[in-house]
């Protein structure tokens, strides 16, 4: 009965050592979610970058054009 009284005291439901442990596992999962976006953005760039270059997009196009005929030749 007393741990009802002391969950119904927090807005969450949670004991203060249970919402320590949540915070602890977002804040774990966060930084680990956010490290893969910033690799994931990093490679997409080195692959094709999202600003284009003096020439506009189609010199990288052609590139990537010639690039996958050296592949069938």
């Amino acid at each position: 009965m007393s741990d009802v009284n002391m969950r119904a005291s927090s807005s969450s439901g949670l004991t203060d050592s249970e919402a320590r442990e949540f915070h602890s596992i977002f804040v774990t999962s966060f930084i680990v979610f956010t490290a893969i976006a910033i690799v994931a953005h990093f490679l997409v760039w080195q692959w094709r970058p999202w600003l284009p270059g003096p020439n506009g997009y189609a010199t990288s196009l052609l590139d990537g054009v010639a690039y996958a005929k050296s592949f069938l030749a």
